[in-house]
């Protein structure tokens, strides 16, 4: 089953984990989309450094620390992903009321784990 993932806080770097994420998701042949502060690609997926209103985005996967969260706090509940998954470092009890309140679910996980034990 294809779920059509977006990546915030993705980067260009091979060794930042939102990198690898994009990398590892895409080889589980999901859909991906990355929002990034710098522009460029990683494989197949393009970094956007402006907000798209994306369709059907199955799952939001944080690369951000909660402070920097916040700015995207209405981006992220207007796309009505069914899940949102907050990375080690990137817990935000703040954002969680927020989602539940909109009927998101959301899971605080490392996306590189889910994939390895097929949780995701």
């Amino acid at each position: 089953m294809n779920k059509k993932t977006l990546v915030i806080g993705a980067s260009l770097k091979d060794d930042r984990y939102s990198n690898i994420a994009i990398k590892r998701i895409r080889s589980y042949n999901h859909d991906v989309k990355a929002f990034g502060l710098k522009p460029g690609r990683v494989n197949d997926v393009t970094i956007d450094t402006e907000l798209i209103d994306y369709d059907a985005i199955d799952t939001v996967t944080l690369y951000l620390n909660p402070k920097r969260q916040e700015d995207y706090y209405d981006y992220i509940i207007s796309l009505k992903p069914k899940r949102v998954i907050f990375n080690p470092g990137t817990e935000n009890p703040e954002f969680y009321k927020l989602l539940k309140e909109n009927s998101i679910e959301f899971e605080v996980a490392c996306t590189l784990v889910l994939l390895a034990t097929n949780q995701y």
